[in-house]
């Protein structure tokens, strides 16, 4: 009983990790590609039906990963403001910023605001229709590396995070639900052909 306790209590530790302060990317997070859940294979789904790459929606689930293990219900680790898979802040984008928040939103499409559906639908009417989140970025990136790098600062506003676990997370999600046959590495040649378009977004070269 106490293996399973403490196993538990970790599990619940992990769900609630996110990355809100510099220090936020040092958390005890992990995933395999065999272990990827069902809500991140629905998330890359989602976006990739919406018009963007395989690649570029990989960028998105990698980060979203990192934030919240794209759980819908995740409160920030330590009672931060960080709330749902993007970790929006609670007294901003959660449930305050005017026509640019969680609460709102779902309230006007009578959705829960902790539903993965709507969290999704979400970040695409803040990319989508909000503008000023990146996605002329976004859609501009072609690669595993540059598409998350420009969701990280531009969407997640996250410019001193460490990009190096979500770009990771990115590819095995590529690896997992992309369909193309083979296993890639974010040093693949055919992935990260176009190295100008990640320097371009990357903010430590900036």
């Amino acid at each position: 009983m106490k293996t399973k306790t403490v196993l538990a209590m970790v599990l619940a530790g992990l769900v609630l990790a996110g990355c809100a302060t510099d220090s936020g990317d040092d958390g005890e997070t992990s995933t395999t590609e065999q272990g990827l859940t069902s809500n991140e294979h629905a998330a890359f789904d989602y976006f990739v039906a919406r018009g963007l790459t395989k690649r570029q929606s990989a960028g998105i689930v990698g980060n979203l990963m990192q934030e919240s293990n794209v759980v819908p219900t995740a409160v920030q680790y330590g009672g931060g403001p960080g709330r749902g898979i993007a970790q929006w802040s609670v007294g901003g984008r959660w449930d305050h910023s005017y026509h640019d928040n969680v609460a709102w939103y779902a309230s006007r499409h009578s959705w829960s605001r902790w539903s993965l559906h709507t969290q999704l639908a979400f970040t695409w009417y803040e990319l989508h229709s909000v503008g000023g989140y990146g996605l002329g970025a976004l859609r501009n990136t072609s690669t595993i590396r540059g598409a998350t790098l420009v969701f990280m600062r531009d969407f997640e506003i996250c410019g001193t995070c460490d990009s190096t676990r979500r770009v990771e997370y990115a590819r095995q999600v590529y690896n997992a639900f992309a369909g193309t046959g083979r296993q890639v590495d974010v040093d693949d040649p055919d992935i990260d052909a176009e190295e100008a378009v990640d320097v371009a977004y990357d903010p430590d070269a900036e």
